[in-house]
């Protein structure tokens, strides 16, 4: 008896190619933050759907916006440092 796929998935799309207004700098850090993981991971463009191009451009932009303090690296650690217990 075979299974039959209940619904097709959505066809994916580039948010820049449908959006030639949508701006993808640095300076923007709201658009990039759709695009990174809460841990702080980039989303690979299989993912987002976003081409190519702009899964480039939109990498080398989310790198710049970490440099420039706009976006974090890794998600927030604990700041409580266990120590060892002196026996």
């Amino acid at each position: 008896m075979a299974f039959r796929k209940k619904f097709a998935p959505r066809r994916k799309f580039c948010r820049f190619c449908a959006d030639k207004e949508l701006p993808l700098n640095y300076k923007n850090p709201e658009v990039l933050r759709d695009f990174v993981t809460e841990r702080g991971k980039i989303i690979a463009r299989r993912i987002t759907g976003t081409c190519a191009k702009h899964q480039r451009e939109l990498t080398r932009e989310i790198k710049r916006a970490r440099q420039m303090a706009l976006m974090i690296y890794t998600a927030n650690h604990d700041s409580t440092v266990k120590k060892k217990s002196t026996i």
